[in-house]
């Protein structure tokens, strides 16, 4: 056992996170949010936990995992970011090796680099959020990340990904680059957890990873905005679906299933022309989308008129089998 591991939780061995992180509170949204990039494998799990109307905490260094979950404990149960870190650190007899940032919902933020991390090694904060880093190329690093930060414009997401951006730009880790994760929580729980996470994206293993994280955060958009669409068919508000699935299909072109709904949305909302249209595009990529549209009559998603079926079935390109049957 290496005493790097040994002075992580003085007894069992864990993981050692040195990276750059954020943990930030958006002013206009309440949204809470954490972004990590490390050279090391899978840093999502470890670094960034958030919580809807509670808090974020960035836990990294010669990590103890426990201030995430515990951190944010603390802070449900009435503490503040400064009150909780401050309860954790006193409790932890090697909280030397460690580099914590807090954010509560209140926008209170707390942050701690310990003397033994690794340099070069820092943090700043700023009005409701926090920038640190540990193991970097230089001493830029940090500084880069909060002057990003606040000029950056956009969602939370957004600006969090900038200030990611900034410190790679800076020199990042010394040892290069592997994984990175962002977590994004709304400002206000709605009782479901799961509809609270804006959000929770990893990867976990990439030569560029901030570059595949901006990738899946476009994905993670366009998907937002189907399911959207998919809540404003189940509430009867055909123009609101229609206009959520076609800007899905814009911000990810590439995926062919948001286009087919949109297509379905058009098709069934008097704009057969283009749904035709967009269908025979869908089904010249991938022809077994055809295969779906009786399907979906039959659970109510689309007419029940076996000529409407046949229409949008018939847009699907006829293979050389298919003409030779026909004759």
């Amino acid at each position: 056992m290496s005493l790097a591991l040994l002075l992580v939780t003085g007894n069992d061995p864990g993981p050692i996170a040195h990276t750059y992180s954020i943990v930030a509170r958006d002013l206009k949204t309440g949204e809470l949010g954490v972004a990590v990039q490390s050279h090391y494998f899978s840093v999502g799990p470890i670094v960034p936990w958030a919580e809807s109307g509670v808090g974020a905490v960035a836990t990294q260094s010669l990590v103890l995992v426990d201030y995430g979950p515990r951190g944010l404990d603390l802070m449900r149960s009435g503490m503040t970011a400064n009150q909780a870190l401050d309860s954790l650190l006193k409790a932890d007899a090697h909280n030397e090796g460690r580099q914590v940032a807090m954010v509560d919902a209140k926008g209170n933020v707390a942050a701690y680099t310990g003397s033994k991390c690794i340099p070069d090694a820092g943090h700043l904060t700023g009005a409701q959020f926090s920038v640190q880093a540990n193991l970097m190329a230089n001493a830029t690093v940090w500084p880069a990340m909060k002057a990003a930060f606040e000029k950056a414009e956009g969602d939370l997401a957004e600006r969090l990904m900038k200030t990611l951006e900034a410190a790679q730009k800076a020199g990042g880790d010394i040892r290069g680059k592997q994984s990175a994760a962002i977590l994004v929580v709304r400002g206000q729980p709605t009782g479901k957890p799961w509809m609270d996470r804006i959000f929770d994206l990893r990867v976990e293993d990439a030569v560029d990873p901030l570059k595949e994280l901006r990738r899946l955060m476009r994905l993670r958009r366009a998907y937002n905005l189907e399911d959207a669409g998919d809540n404003f068919i189940a509430e009867k508000k055909p123009v609101e679906a229609l206009k959520a699935y076609e800007e899905a299909a814009k911000l990810a072109p590439e995926v062919v299933e948001l286009q087919f709904w949109a297509a379905v949305s058009m098709y069934t909302n008097d704009r057969k022309p283009e749904a035709l249209k967009l269908f025979r595009q869908v089904f010249s990529k991938e022809g077994h989308w055809a295969d779906l549209v009786p399907r979906l009559a039959k659970a109510g998603l689309f007419p029940d008129d076996p000529k409407q079926i046949d229409e949008v079935v018939s847009q699907r390109p006829r293979g050389r089998m298919d003409r030779m049957t026909s004759k």
